[in-house]
């Protein structure tokens, strides 16, 4: 059953509405996180690139390389080319937020030197989830097409739930994206309490501010990519019962 362009469009507004605003709610927090911390300077005088090569002295970490990128919180750890890149306004900076930040992609160094297990699984999905999120939608489609004619029903109807289990991986890559974000940050926090990176204790509470306030965007990706998945399989499926 055909449902017109007034349902699709009010379906896809009652699904993705919430997450969209507590997407931007997030977003809302980091920036006012960050712009507040970011003027906010250490005691220690502490620049980010000091503070992230303590995280990884702490680990006994000597084969991870530090260096500068262009952007605005730009900031990644490649496990690939054993390189934490810090962007201009971290690297450099003394500010509490810029500690904070570089010892977060100093924890996913240490992650990925004691083989931590969700960060491993995350880094084994990145293919395959490449593949659900390019041409899971394009198989379901093409299965609820082919559906539609009474000797290819079977095989179109196949189609359609193997096209959603490829789109699916999506949200299950956000769901172990999660630990592995939340842990990184722990990381981090831990050893600038006990190796008194940051001396102060509203330093440290700040660091901490700015970084879970980074972890709710990921938690809004995953309510996104929930969303997404909930709405397509409504649209696929719906069409299918009726």
């Amino acid at each position: 059953m055909y449902y017109g362009y007034g349902y699709g469009y009010f379906a896809y507004i009652l699904y993705m509405l919430p997450v969209f605003l507590l997407g931007l709610w997030a977003q809302m927090r980091v920036k006012s996180a960050y712009n507040k911390y970011s003027k906010v300077y250490n005691t220690r005088g502490i620049t980010g690139a000091q503070a992230a090569q303590m995280i990884l002295s702490h680990y006994g970490i000597t084969d991870v390389r530090i260096q500068p990128i262009a952007g605005k919180l730009t900031d990644n750890y490649n496990p690939k080319t054993k390189v934490i890149s810090l962007s201009e306004g971290v690297y450099n900076s003394r500010s509490v937020a810029a500690v904070g930040i570089a010892c977060h992609e100093a924890g996913h160094a240490a992650q990925h030197a004691e083989n931590y297990v969700p960060n491993n699984i995350r880094s084994a999905m990145v293919p395959v989830t490449n593949i659900g999120s390019r041409f899971g939608l394009i198989i379901a489609f093409a299965g609820m097409f082919l559906a539609a004619l009474t000797a290819l029903d079977v095989l179109g109807e196949t189609m359609i739930y193997i096209g959603l289990a490829l789109y699916a991986l999506v949200a299950v890559f956000q769901l172990v994206t999660l630990p592995v974000e939340f842990n990184a940050s722990r990381r981090a926090l831990k050893v600038i309490e006990s190796d008194n990176i940051l001396y102060d204790e509203s330093e440290r509470k700040g660091a901490k501010k700015v970084l879970t306030a980074a972890a709710l965007t990921y938690v809004a990706a995953l309510a996104t990519a929930i969303a997404n998945l909930l709405y397509y399989a409504s649209i696929l499926l719906g069409n299918r019962r009726r």
